[in-house]
């Protein structure tokens, strides 16, 4: 076994990146059992999820996510800059392309900065507020008590509840998370969002990812639900300004949903055997 690897992360949102542009590395049945493995921090690599990089007969490139719980996710909005950073330095796209995943094709912009950081703009798919999209139990837009709090819900490429506390940094994530992740009402399971509105372009946020199981340092996906939801509730203006524990991040709403964030690239490696 010789496996060609590189590591890279969006705000602290780690992921293994597996070129398959050239042919399959690793069969399809192997794949779950992979990210299982691979992401393991203390036995493998470590990460919050596996992405593969394949051809696409409809982008410039397609995207596949597996997570340490051997599941694969429809879209990853911190995967897709790290996967386009790594096609954009391997010199498979330029400044601009489009990227096919399970929640549809995004198209994305990106280069460096004068300080000669990475940086990267994506179109992501429109929020989703009716029930029957996310997916949720019931009709019409999603607004539960679950517990001690009131849940919002969208789906941005995946299914994620809002909620909106005084604190954020008060909240036991890892223990507050998972009646709302599991939750009957989400017959596919959800990613949890506490969010704090911190100004009227501001807000925190701390994640709570289905499929890793815990809390992650970022989450583009969650934030663009948050902001989208915010804005919707007209708790923050369009541009949206996100803090996250892994950094910051830009996130625009109007006619297209627009996020902006950095990449970096931590390491590439052989895996032998």
């Amino acid at each position: 076994m010789h496996i060609p690897f590189t590591k890279l992360h969006g705000n602290g949102n780690d992921f293994i990146l597996i070129d398959e542009t050239a042919g399959t590395v690793i069969p399809e049945e192997m794949k779950p059992g992979f990210a299982a493995l691979y992401c393991d921090r203390r036995f493998g690599i470590g990460g919050d999820g596996v992405l593969f990089l394949l051809p696409s007969e409809t982008a410039d490139v397609r995207m596949r996510l597996f997570q340490q719980d051997e599941s694969e996710a429809e879209m990853c909005g911190n995967g897709i800059r790290c996967l386009a950073k790594y096609a954009h330095d391997t010199g498979y796209v330029q400044e601009t392309c489009t990227v096919e995943t399970m929640a549809g094709t995004m198209p994305v912009s990106m280069g460096y900065d004068e300080e000669g950081e990475f940086w990267a703009e994506i179109e992501m798919v429109d929020p989703a507020y009716e029930r029957s999209a996310i997916p949720a139990i019931g009709e019409g837009e999603y607004k539960e008590q679950i517990g001690p709090f009131t849940v919002y819900a969208a789906n941005t490429g995946v299914p994620h509840a809002v909620i909106f506390v005084e604190d954020v940094e008060a909240i036991d994530v890892v223990a507050a998370a998972p009646q709302v992740r599991r939750h009957p009402s989400f017959p596919r399971g959800a990613n949890v969002n506490f969010v704090e509105v911190t100004g009227q372009a501001s807000i925190r946020i701390r994640t709570f990812e289905r499929g890793v199981e815990g809390e992650t340092e970022s989450c583009g996906t969650g934030a663009t639900a948050s902001a989208a939801i915010a804005h919707r509730l007209g708790l923050v203006e369009a541009e949206v300004a996100i803090e996250t524990n892994g950094g910051p991040l830009v996130i625009v709403c109007g006619e297209r949903t627009l996020m902006r964030g950095p990449a970096e690239t931590v390491f590439s490696g052989v895996i032998e055997g």
